[in-house]
């Protein structure tokens, strides 16, 4: 999937206080959704407080963000709470949303080879169109990346 804009897949999940989330509801702001891995591991928590840190810069841009991965709603409470996140967590947890984007693949660590989510960013104009992506994120300076990209809208 790169034949960039295409349609965005359709998000409805529960956020973290299991609030059903459809990201059609939001339009016509843009979305920013970006998939991590685990909650409560070192990259993702540096990526969801990166997040939480700009969050000021992507509201008054009308921008809304969310985390997805496959972690339960509990878990995500307990993250939000943990690493004190302001940014809504989505629980993908029969990974339906993650495999509708592309992100859920064979991984390999220490030669073992798995199935996991692929840390990934997309931004979502206010038609539902996917106008920008990112896989294989490297967490270091990805948020910034991500408003430079929101300012050339």
């Amino acid at each position: 999937m790169s034949n960039i804009p295409y349609p965005a897949p359709s998000v409805t999940l529960p956020n973290e206080i299991g609030k059903i989330i459809d990201l059609k509801d939001l339009r016509p702001n843009l979305i920013v959704l970006f998939f991590y891995p685990r909650d409560n591991t070192s990259g993702c928590t540096r990526e969801a407080k990166d997040f939480t840190k700009n969050l000021k810069l992507f509201d008054s841009a009308k921008v809304s963000v969310f985390g997805v991965s496959k972690d339960s709603i509990k878990s995500h409470e307990k993250f939000i709470k943990k690493q004190e996140l302001a940014i809504s967590l989505l629980s993908d947890e029969n990974g339906s949303v993650c495999e509708d984007f592309g992100v859920w693949k064979e991984k390999s660590m220490y030669g073992k080879t798995y199935m996991g989510v692929e840390r990934s960013t997309f931004i979502i104009d206010g038609k539902g169109f996917v106008i920008k992506e990112w896989r294989k994120v490297k967490v270091a300076e990805h948020v910034n990346e991500v408003l430079q990209a929101i300012d050339k809208l």
